[in-house]
């Protein structure tokens, strides 16, 4: 067999009983995770703004940017919900180079998983404790989820993922909203299929187990622009593309219609700087129509400490190491703008 069995990891059980959350955290998530989903089903009419790092890969310099995001989010609390993303599992195109701090703690270290999910837990925590605010991660790895299941208040399906059916299948087990990307090819259809996957219940294999989900009435959309057969980025956050994606939601039995837009990627072709217009435009385009800004429930934004971006060794504390992010400046910038016009 070509497989090499290094170790055996910890189940999500032995990881959660190692860094238990308090009494207090775990109401805390439950506020949070009924707040956000009142955005997402239509009682509430506050805006969301998933925002952060590219790729978490410092506990430090993460926490300090959630914590002065809280400071924010105190401010602007009564129009906005500000999920800060803790991204720590990173998709790489071509599978190479530095995959998030799930699989590799140290970005110039070698390998290893348990290290990996206990940093991340760790991290999660601690974050959460220092802040108050419940974050968001891409599930690139289904089987993760129990690890952070107590932990995050938002997951993502990433591009790459949507079409993989133990991606949809799982997410029909999450109990905080999943946003399904569109596909790289940015097919709508399959974006909506995936969505209405993951609202419907589903029997499956599961860490070794026959496993029953309930579905998730919380899968929405997430529009982060495409690429062509040439591989140039097409966009779709324009009024034209959130009208389309209106009437196709019309079409289909998805409940709680929803979509929140990814501003870079794709969609600004990853000018990072983009960032500030696109967001700006969606918010325009909320504005100019009732459907949309029922539709459109936020956006997200990669953003970290220190503009832009960094190789791997280069040392720049708050700087991305995957790809480019707004800086703090710009970014406590626009979420002011963004309730100003949400």
């Amino acid at each position: 067999m070509s497989f090499q069995y290094i170790q055996q990891l910890p189940s999500p059980d032995e990881i959660k009983d190692e860094f238990p959350i308090s009494k207090e955290m775990a109401a805390l998530k439950k506020e949070r995770d009924k707040e956000i989903s009142d955005v997402f089903t239509g009682k509430s009419d506050k805006f969301i703004v998933v925002i952060g790092p590219c790729s978490a890969d410092n506990e430090d310099a993460v926490c300090d940017y959630v914590n002065r995001l809280a400071k924010i989010n105190d401010k602007v609390s009564d129009k906005l919900i500000l999920i800060p993303r803790i991204y720590t599992n990173k998709p790489r195109t071509t599978g190479e180079g530095y995959k998030g701090m799930t699989s590799q703690v140290d970005p110039e270290g070698k390998e290893d998983f348990r290290a990996g999910l206990e940093s991340v837990r760790h991290m999660q925590i601690r974050a959460l404790q220092e802040s108050g605010l419940t974050a968001a991660d891409e599930m690139l790895y289904p089987e993760n989820w129990g690890y952070v299941s107590d932990l995050l208040s938002y997951v993502a399906i990433g591009a790459r993922s949507v079409e993989d059916q133990e991606h949809r299948m799982t997410a029909s087990g999450f109990d905080v909203p999943a946003g399904m990307k569109n596909p790289t090819s940015g097919n709508l259809g399959v974006m909506l299929n995936s969505i209405y996957a993951a609202q419907h219940p589903h029997s499956f294999v599961y860490r070794g187990y026959e496993v029953k989900t309930s579905g998730n009435p919380l899968a929405h959309s997430v529009l982060r622009g495409s690429n062509n057969k040439h591989g140039q980025a097409i966009t779709n956050y324009h009024y034209e593309d959130l009208s389309l994606l209106a009437e196709l939601y019309a079409e289909r039995e998805i409940i709680n219609p929803a979509a929140v837009i990814d501003s870079n990627h794709s969609n600004s072709n990853k000018q990072f700087k983009e960032q500030i217009r696109i967001v700006k435009e969606v918010l325009h385009s909320r504005n100019h129509s009732n459907d949309i800004k029922n539709l459109v429930k936020g956006v997200m934004i990669e953003s970290y400490i220190e503009e832009g971006a960094q190789k791997i060794g280069e040392g720049t504390y708050g700087k991305s190491i995957t790809d480019p992010c707004l800086g703090w400046n710009d970014s406590e910038k626009l979420i002011y703008e963004i309730a100003e016009q949400a």
